[in-house]
């Protein structure tokens, strides 16, 4: 019997051992290409926020990412610092400010997701035939459709 009390006893064990090795494979995946970030992750995340969706307040912005407003707050702070991001008074309530990312902030993020490409581009082509790169290519479109 399960320890874990939201284990569906229907789910075919092999199908949980398949999402178990694809969560853990995508995870070092997305850690071994975050080490070429110029940002750390909880800024590319906000400034990634304000690109795809446009201005929010710091308090969106945390319920987004999922962190607490202090979090944000100081993620927003370095953003600023760096001249990523703007803010600007709230168009209807005086007391808070809208985050908007300025051009700048724009060039970096997508740099960093250059670079990003990059490296897993440079990888894929070391490590894997054109067999394998079909094969690769073919698994993508399975993960969309999953996701």
């Amino acid at each position: 019997m399960s320890t874990d009390p939201s284990a569906d006893p229907s789910t075919d064990p092999q199908t949980l051992q398949l999402a178990a090795d694809l969560r853990a494979t995508v995870g070092d995946l997305v850690r071994r290409v975050r080490v070429d970030s110029v940002l750390p992750q909880s800024q590319v995340g906000a400034l990634g926020w304000l690109v795809r969706e446009g201005p929010h307040t710091t308090a969106e912005l945390a319920d987004r990412q999922r962190v607490r407003h202090q979090s944000m707050a100081r993620t927003v702070t370095l953003l600023l610092q760096a001249g990523l991001i703007r803010q600007q008074p709230h168009p209807t309530d005086g007391r808070k400010v809208v985050l908007s990312a300025t051009e700048a902030g724009v060039e970096r993020l997508h740099e960093q997701r250059r670079r990003r490409e990059q490296r897993l581009a440079e990888a894929i082509e070391r490590e894997l035939t054109e067999q394998e790169r079909l094969i690769l290519r073919q698994a993508v479109e399975l993960l969309r459709r999953i996701g």
